[in-house]
């Protein structure tokens, strides 16, 4: 029984759920058929509203194209205008060239005919030419037999040749014309004395006076007085260890001789000799002398001589008055200190030649900074000739360069010998500045065997031109007489040999100064009364 009632119970439920399932699907299909027709509706009213834009567009488009219709219209009528009046000037212009054409044409056609006249006027001309030409020629073969012959007659009354007159004739124009020179040279070199020498004089002078030096010996050797003759052993040492050590670390020969309280050191580097004499006087004063004092004194001496060398040189550059000078070309400056030459100093002769250079200067209106520069820099090179090949000019040239000197300073130095050709007033100023300063009296001196030497060129060089009978050098050297045979030399003769004579002497002689040729013509007539 409880079977039969569980049955009646689930017959319900299943019912229940069938009804539920069919009207799940009721409710599915009436909702499709709803969606539908919601959807047609949908679709009509978006039919209806294509259908507007469409006819809408298409009366947008009809309006857009007669729009556009009536701007090409209105386009194609200004091209059309543009293009008309572009035709009708291209024609103004065709018109106008045509114009020129045949304007062009006709003055071609005129030129043609004249071109046609004057050919044949000079066809004409060129005709009566040769005529003219043969009647030329016929005239020179006359004018030629007739000079021969007046030749000849004229040979025949003078009894000479053509050539032999012609000689004769130049002979007598010749010395004429020397005559003339001689006299022209003489008066002209006569009145640029009196114009130049008074102010040269007073330009010269004026320098001189205002400058002033020291100078002292030129030396290849320096000596060390001893305070007795037993410190020559001490300076010897033992087995010669102490004069070893010293020449080893300065570079000077050390000399000692049976010359008494003295000993010599030699050595042709200035800087080297003054550091080995300095370190010697400091060794001797301080009592202990072997090797490694020697060497810790030169040392120290060395370094003493550079400070003293770098303050000579800044001291010269502001005596001069010179700014901008580099560092290390003030300091090759300072090494002329140690330097003579020809018995003067050459710092204080390169000071001498500023100085004198810039008073010059100032004189004649020149330039003063340049002259006083080049002046003080001009025999820098002879600081390190020792040590670099080459003359002291090239050298000092080398180093303006490498120390950034101007081109104006550079060739005072360069041509302060002559060594160059002078492209500025500085230049000669400090070349004759520079031979003011080593010519002046007392300024330099020569040995013995350079002085006699030199006075013997001289007169060898004199002797050796014609018609020169005796010669004498004069005054250490700075004139020259020359007593010429006066029947071989005439005065205006006399006047060229001193000039061939100076020029010769400068082209072969190296000298201080300035050398003076007097040339002597003397005649004299001796009677005797009996």
């Amino acid at each position: 029984m409880l079977n039969n009632m569980g049955m009646l119970l689930d017959i319900p439920v299943w019912l229940g759920i069938i009804f539920i399932a069919v009207a799940l699907a009721g409710g599915i299909i009436c909702g499709y058929f709803v969606d539908k027709k919601v959807l047609q509706a949908k679709l009509g009213k978006a039919n209806v509203t294509a259908t507007k834009i469409i006819e809408q567009a298409y009366a947008e488009a009809k309006t857009a194209k007669k729009e556009s219709i009536l701007e090409a219209q209105e386009e194609i009528h200004q091209l059309k205008a543009e293009a008309e009046t572009e035709i009708k000037e291209r024609r103004a212009d065709a018109q106008r060239l045509e114009d020129r054409l045949n304007q062009r044409e006709t003055y071609l056609n005129k030129k043609e005919e004249q071109l046609d006249n004057k050919q044949n006027s000079i066809e004409q001309t060129k005709e009566q030419i040769e005529v003219k030409k043969a009647e030329i020629e016929a005239l020179k073969q006359k004018e030629i037999e007739t000079y021969e012959g007046i030749n000849k007659k004229l040979e025949e009354v003078a009894q000479m040749t053509r050539e032999e007159a012609k000689k004769t004739l130049i002979d007598a124009f010749e010395e004429d014309a020397k005559k003339e020179a001689a006299t022209l040279v003489r008066n002209i070199e006569e009145n640029a004395k009196n114009d130049a020498d008074k102010r040269a004089r007073n330009i010269i002078t004026q320098a001189i006076q205002r400058c002033a030096s020291d100078q002292t010996s030129e030396i290849t050797v320096s000596t060390v007085n001893l305070p007795n003759d037993d410190m020559k052993g001490r300076i010897i040492g033992r087995e010669g260890r102490n004069i070893r050590a010293i020449e080893q670390a300065t570079g000077v020969d050390v000399i000692i001789d049976d010359t008494p309280g003295a000993i010599v050191l030699s050595g042709f580097d200035p800087v080297r000799r003054e550091i080995a004499r300095v370190s010697l006087e400091k060794l001797m004063l301080d009592g202990r002398i072997h090797p490694t004092r020697i060497e810790e004194m030169v040392e120290k001496v060395t370094k003493d001589i550079e400070a003293q060398i770098k303050e000579a040189g800044e001291n010269a550059v502001f005596d001069a008055g010179i700014q901008g000078i580099h560092p290390e070309l003030v300091k090759v400056l300072g090494r002329l200190k140690f330097r003579t030459s020809y018995g003067q100093n050459v710092l204080k002769h390169c000071l001498e030649v500023s100085y004198l250079a810039g008073l010059m200067a100032a004189e004649i209106g020149a330039d003063v900074k340049i002259a006083k520069r080049g002046g003080l820099l001009h025999d820098v090179g002879k600081a390190i000739d020792q040590e670099t090949e080459g003359t002291h000019v090239s050298i000092g040239v080398d180093l303006a360069k490498k120390y950034g000197e101007s081109e104006a300073v550079i060739h005072c130095i360069e041509a302060h010998h002559g060594g160059v050709e002078y492209h500025s007033l500085e230049a000669m100023l400090v070349q004759a500045a520079d031979a003011i300063s080593a010519a002046r009296p007392g300024a330099r001196r020569e040995s013995l065997e350079n002085y006699i030497k030199r006075l013997t060129d001289l007169e060898n060089i004199a002797s050796g031109f014609k018609g020169v009978e005796k010669c004498y050098a004069i005054q250490a050297g700075r004139e020259i007489r020359v007593m010429v045979k006066p029947e071989e030399i005439n005065d205006d003769d006399a006047l060229f040999l001193a000039k061939e004579i100076a020029k010769k002497i400068e082209d072969t002689m190296q000298y201080p100064g300035q050398i003076k040729v007097n040339v002597i013509r003397e005649s004299r007539s001796v009677e005797f009364a009996k």
